[in-house]
């Protein structure tokens, strides 16, 4: 289909379903951009795997273009502003992702308070045998967590969590209905009252730096942070301080700011859980989101109501 352009790096899943439907591919928003003039002006949708700045000046090489279907459930690489500008409808894929999201952001913290890498280390290298039991860990269970962003995902994180005894805070921009979970009006008043904070957040300028030093300073020396949300959302040179200098205990991420290849730094904190921004990367999850993404283009093409319009 020489209408649609499929833009960045998809995944396995996705791949056969591209070659299937004829849709033309290019790896990044600069090949697509090299495209000859008629193949660009031929374009009347793109669907968007990737994580480049998507602006009005990359979507002024498509002059037909009315749809942006966007890979994921966080958008912030696509400038939904200058798409409105432009008449230019946006779509993601929300929901069919949150139960994988949620599932890790629970794993990263169950290993950081168990160390399960270190204990199966312990056990491959037969030092088990050798020097005896795995030191003492961290318990779960019990304790207290606040949740940054109250949203679909967060939800389900915050479900998950009190299925452990967790007593529940969060933080959202307004107050949500809960089974009396406590609700904080600023992060750093959250922050200090919990023993683990999860950023759930969306992506974007309104929440860069959303995790500043003072938050930090205010989770403790104790407290554990896991994000799952944008590396944007943090303080990234406050964060590797505070896990350096002991400022918090650790943290478990799944996301960076410098993505594939993050500060280097965290590669030698023992205090940190390290992923490679795979909290949706399940067969059965990408499968759907990329089922949803070819949804909306279909819909969009046939002049049908969007699924899951942004703008």
């Amino acid at each position: 289909m020489t209408d649609v352009l499929a833009v960045g790096k998809p995944d396995q899943m996705s791949r056969e379903p591209l070659a299937e439907l004829g849709w033309t591919h290019v790896e990044s928003l600069d090949a697509a951009q090299a495209l000859d003039e008629d193949t660009r002006k031929g374009v009347k949708a793109i669907a968007f795997y990737g994580h480049s700045p998507f602006a009005g000046a990359q979507m002024d090489a498509f002059p037909g273009l009315g749809l942006i279907a966007n890979f994921g459930v966080g958008y912030d690489a696509i400038n939904v502003g200058d798409a409105s500008a432009r008449g230019i409808k946006v779509t993601n894929t929300p929901d069919v992702l949150n139960d994988d999201v949620a599932d890790l952001a629970v794993a990263m913290l169950l290993d950081y308070c168990r160390d399960m890498r270190g204990a199966e280390a312990r056990v491959r290298s037969g030092a088990w045998g050798k020097e005896g039991a795995h030191p003492l860990q961290r318990k779960m269970s019990g304790q207290k967590a606040g949740i940054l962003g109250m949203g679909r995902i967060g939800r389900e994180i915050a479900d998950r969590l009190a299925a452990f005894k967790i007593e529940m805070h969060y933080h959202a921009r307004s107050e949500k209905e809960t089974p009396g979970w406590t609700f904080h009006a600023d992060p750093v008043s959250l922050a200090r009252e919990v023993d683990f904070l999860v950023i759930a957040l969306v992506g974007g300028p309104a929440t860069a730096g959303y995790v500043t030093k003072e938050v930090l300073e205010a989770l403790g020396p104790t407290g554990v942070l896991i994000n799952i949300s944008r590396g944007t959302t943090v303080d990234e040179e406050a964060l590797i301080e505070a896990l350096q200098k002991g400022t918090i205990a650790g943290a478990g991420l799944d996301v960076f700011l410098n993505e594939p290849n993050p500060d280097t730094r965290f590669l030698s904190l023992e205090n940190a859980v390290l992923q490679p921004h795979q909290a949706s990367a399940t067969r059965e999850t990408r499968t759907a989101m990329g089922q949803l993404q070819r949804d909306n283009i279909a819909a969009f093409i046939e002049g049908k109501d969007l699924l899951t319009p942004v703008n």
